[in-house]
């Protein structure tokens, strides 16, 4: 097969497409031939460097978590999957043209969602759902979102707004006008100091950004509250021990990336593409998503 295969740690120049060995499905594993790979921030980590004293890369190796494809052949044991099964999955070294991955960790793309667009969904809607469920916010509750804009952003606005909590939307002043699609109740500019510091006490916050932003807002969440968070806990949490911080490391669960798969076929989420190019050109791919691009990448197979 080919393969997108990285030989040394550095820039995005170091994604080589060549040929690679041909994955085989062992013991409860599925051979996929993949459609389309998402591009997220934690491949540009690996890439770099950046991840290996957790998650190496054996070179020479593959990387890639997201994808979608059809199956080719299961392994032994699998009883769940057949060939020309779509599917998709966090898995791993998904930038390749054929992928194996664990059937427990697989999931059947919802009929009439599009494949292309399934492989966008699997980090970023687990992880916003999965962060907005740390807070633990529920009906009659308020919580503002840091990075609302971002893919995973908007699934905790999705999965707030599905349990019924009033959400603030927050994003760059430059992103107000765009981030109108992700389904709050209000917007506010994390730019804006002085609209942050006119912010009433909230019941949680969510942080798919960190930093600046969200150090400030910790003095905004109720005695009692929670401050969940993607990134890391924020600096400045000691001086607030009534707030709970949670650190929210995503997880597959098979029933969530269901509930929000079927969330964006039904148009209640959307998690825009901004742009599709061929799995040979993943160098450029990351390259854009390091400028800072808004929306999904797509490596197509």
């Amino acid at each position: 097969m080919k393969a997108i295969v990285v030989h040394q740690y550095g820039g995005p120049e170091v994604l080589k497409w060549e040929e690679y060995p041909d994955p085989v499905p062992g013991r409860g594993e599925v051979l996929v031939r993949v459609a389309a790979a998402s591009v997220n921030p934690i491949d540009d980590k690996r890439r770099a460097g950046l991840t290996k004293d957790f998650y190496p890369i054996q070179f020479p190796g593959l990387i890639g978590i997201d994808m979608s494809g059809t199956v080719v052949k299961v392994g032994p044991g699998v009883v769940t999957f057949i060939e020309g099964n779509r599917v998709f999955a966090m898995a791993d070294n998904t930038y390749a043209e054929l992928c194996v991955v664990k059937a427990d960790v697989l999931a059947d793309v919802p009929v009439g969602l599009d494949l292309l667009q399934a492989a966008a969904l699997p980090l970023v809607t687990v992880t916003g759902n999965q962060l907005m469920s740390a807070t633990g916010v529920s009906a009659d509750q308020t919580v503002f979102v840091i990075g609302a804009a971002g893919n995973v952003g908007r699934s905790a606005v999705f999965t707030a707004k599905s349990r019924g909590a009033t959400v603030i939307a927050g994003v760059l002043k430059r992103q107000i006008d765009d981030a109108k699609t992700v389904g709050a109740d209000q917007y506010l500019a994390t730019d804006d100091d002085a609209a942050l510091a006119n912010l009433p006490l909230l019941d949680a916050v969510a942080d798919a950004v960190g930093g600046r932003t969200a150090e400030k807002l910790m003095a905004k969440v109720k005695p009692g509250g929670v401050f969940a968070s993607v990134i890391k806990t924020p600096q400045n949490a000691a001086d607030y021990p009534s707030v709970k911080p949670v650190f929210v490391f995503s997880k597959f669960d098979r029933e969530t990336l269901e509930f929000m798969a079927e969330a964006v076929r039904d148009g209640k989420l959307v998690i825009p593409i901004s742009l599709k190019l061929p799995l040979s050109e993943a160098a450029k791919a990351q390259a854009t998503v390091e400028r800072g691009r808004v929306g999904k990448v797509l490596l197509v197979a």
